[in-house]
């Protein structure tokens, strides 16, 4: 089972577990691959979303921000404020 030169029984434990892992992986059958890829996608659809909504708020900040930051420059008290 082991082609390590070291034999050990945590190592040929280890082994054993990849072995099962890598069957289960590659048995026919199972749609798990699917089901992560269903996710992904999903995950990327919600990230952009996320993203657009944020790039959209940000412009809003920074215009009010500018606009805000005119209004205190001129201090005059009338003109320019609304």
């Amino acid at each position: 089972m082991n082609r390590l030169p070291i034999s050990h029984p945590a190592i040929d434990y280890l082994i054993l577990q990849l072995q099962a892992r890598h069957a289960r992986a590659t048995a026919e059958g199972t749609d798990r691959g699917a089901s992560a890829v269903e996710w992904v996608v999903i995950s990327a659809i919600v990230v952009g979303i996320v993203a657009a909504v944020a790039v959209v708020i940000r412009t809003a900040i920074t215009s009010k921000a500018d606009d805000v930051s005119k209004c205190i420059k001129s201090a005059s008290g009338t003109a320019g404020c609304s």
